[in-house]
């Protein structure tokens, strides 16, 4: 064989480092979404939202601006990485049109409500702005998860991120009135690491399974002192 018959033969065959390089970046995009939503998501924690800023709003209000930018965008890099099928970017799409609103809505409501609160700032910021955001979440969650089918379980450090993303969620539930239906999410992503409880997808289970036991005896006792 010609050493140019060669180098073509060469040029044909898959580059290993490829598949490789893709599962490096599959694992730290998923790591950055996990601690940039478990980090973003509690921003209402900062004292007195950093202090006020022009126009009757908070610096917290500002800061709030790069949040979609800042989960979303190491989301789809994983989607990106993972060689998503379409079906999955269609799930993701949808969540981030529904997380983006969602946390448009919420924003907005709650600057305007801290400085003339009223029964229509809560409305748009408590009720509507919580549940189509953290509807957004549940899909950008959904296409993640369909990601990890197959892949290996992760070292230490995913285990930690999933515990931190699950407590989130639960939090954020309890903060933003969605016990109910944030439960039902936090359930059936329990399911899903269950199954998966041999690869990945195991995440899931180490953090939506306290995230369902926080959730729960939330609602009982919100229920308990109803009636």
């Amino acid at each position: 064989m010609t050493r140019s018959a060669s180098a073509r033969i060469s040029a044909d065959l898959p580059d290993e480092s490829v598949p490789c390089m893709l599962a490096g970046m599959y694992s730290g995009a998923l790591a950055a979404t996990a601690l940039a939503y478990a980090v973003l998501h509690h921003l209402g924690l900062l004292p007195s939202g950093l202090g006020s800023a022009p126009d009757g709003t908070r610096w917290a209000d500002w800061l709030d601006l790069a949040v979609p930018w800042l989960v979303l965008a190491p989301a789809a890099v994983t989607l990106w990485a993972a060689r998503a099928s379409v079906r999955r970017w269609v799930i993701f799409g949808a969540g981030v049109v529904a997380y983006t609103s969602g946390h448009g809505i919420h924003l907005a409501a709650n600057s305007i409500g801290n400085e003339n609160p009223g029964r229509t700032a809560h409305l748009w910021d408590e009720v509507v702005g919580h549940y189509v955001w953290f509807v957004g979440v549940a899909f950008v969650l959904a296409a993640l998860a369909l990601t990890m089918v197959g892949r290996p379980r992760p070292h230490a450090v995913g285990y930690v991120l999933a515990a931190g993303a699950g407590l989130t969620w639960a939090s954020n539930a309890v903060g933003g009135g969605t016990l109910l239906f944030s439960l039902v999410v936090a359930i059936a992503a329990t399911v899903f690491g269950w199954v998966r409880r041999r690869e990945l997808g195991v995440v899931l289970l180490v953090g939506y399974l306290p995230a369902a036991v926080v959730l729960g005896v939330e609602l009982a006792l919100h229920a308990a002192s109803q009636s």
